[in-house]
């Protein structure tokens, strides 16, 4: 049985053939595909694009999706071995997601880290501990990677520049006013790699350098992809020549659970903000952010409106890059090469 939780456990043959398929339901959307399926749609964390996406997604293949938020219209859940439930969880997961999948034919979850102790979040506890007693395929919709994202993400370069290998990439850590998870830059990091690009991260300095998983992750795809990866602190070396730039903000880790003390260093790199400026320096790159992304804070308007901007079509293909992915776990189309 295959699980979505990283697209580290897939293999590059297989992720390009959930984008070709997507490629096709983006032509033609309506198809049975999950006819008569049942996906469980678990947010421990709000969402706009994630949810809206996965049950539009199912509605359009002929399928149905339950929403369920633990703590509001569902029970709260203990995740630990050997826990003693006597605080406010009613529910374990090792009944939720046993029983779950007797209902459904798919289980997708979104859990955020807790921000308390990055040791314990890098475990990714919520997910796995589902992965692990689940007897369905589980999708991750996002913990401290985003893998959804990453395939909306290459579907969108891949339509606008077509063979992504040797394109050079750019990951520019952006400011924001409060600290985010690393997700999305971890996932950028993994897949730009694994895809065949020259990735350069680019960030404030060594304090905003993402886990060593990650990092080691996109140095081990580079060589297997002959791509590269690199980190820059030097803005306009970093943008020159680039050809596509992606946008996101993450909090430093060794500052993880102590925010405020990261807070000055924060405030003073207000600078890397995406302007017309730094975009001028690139060869007429390409502009991404996986959305929300605060206006003149993270991106000016100019180059978030521009016409090498790519948020809306990148927003656009979560739909299309789902529904392949779910049609492949239930095998109403199923990519070779996964994990196992």
């Amino acid at each position: 049985m295959n699980h979505f939780i990283t697209t580290q456990d897939w293999s590059l043959d297989a992720l390009q053939e959930i984008v070709d398929h997507a490629r096709e339901l983006k032509d033609d959307p309506i198809q049975p595909l999950l006819a008569g399926k049942t996906i469980a749609l678990i947010f421990f964390n709000p969402s706009l694009r994630t949810r809206t996406s996965f049950e539009v997604g199912t509605w359009q293949m002929g399928g149905h999706a339950v929403v369920l938020e633990p703590g509001k219209g569902a029970w709260e859940m203990a995740f630990g071995d050997g826990e003693v439930m006597d605080g406010a969880a009613e529910e374990h997961v090792r009944e939720a997601a046993r029983v779950l999948s007797r209902y459904c034919d798919l289980i997708a979850v979104r859990a955020f880290p807790k921000f308390e102790d990055w040791q314990v979040d890098r475990q990714d506890a919520t997910i796995r501990a589902f992965a692990k007693h689940a007897t369905v395929p589980v999708i991750n919709m996002e913990t401290i990677t985003h893998p959804c994202q990453e395939l909306a993400h290459v579907m969108a370069l891949q339509e606008r520049l077509g063979d992504l290998r040797g394109k050079k990439y750019v990951l520019t850590w952006t400011y924001h006013p409060r600290p985010l998870n690393t997700a999305v830059a971890n996932s950028s990091a993994i897949i730009a790699t694994k895809f065949g690009m020259d990735v350069t991260m680019l960030c404030p300095d060594e304090r905003y350098l993402l886990d060593e998983r990650y990092m080691g992750w996109a140095s081990e795809n580079a060589a297997a992809s002959g791509g590269s990866f690199n980190v820059s602190y030097d803005i306009d070396a970093a943008y020159a020549g680039a050809e596509v730039v992606y946008a996101k903000s993450w909090g430093a880790l060794p500052f993880f659970g102590s925010w405020d003390d990261e807070k000055p260093i924060r405030d003073a790199n207000k600078h890397f903000i995406v302007d017309e400026r730094k975009m001028a320096l690139t060869n007429d790159a390409l502009f991404s952010h996986c959305l929300p992304a605060r206006r003149n804070v993270k991106a000016t308007d100019g180059v978030m409106d521009s016409p090498n901007s790519l948020i809306i079509e990148e927003a656009e293909n979560r739909l299309h890059v789902q529904k392949s992915l779910m049609a492949s776990l239930v095998g109403a189309s199923a990519p070779t090469g996964a994990a196992t």
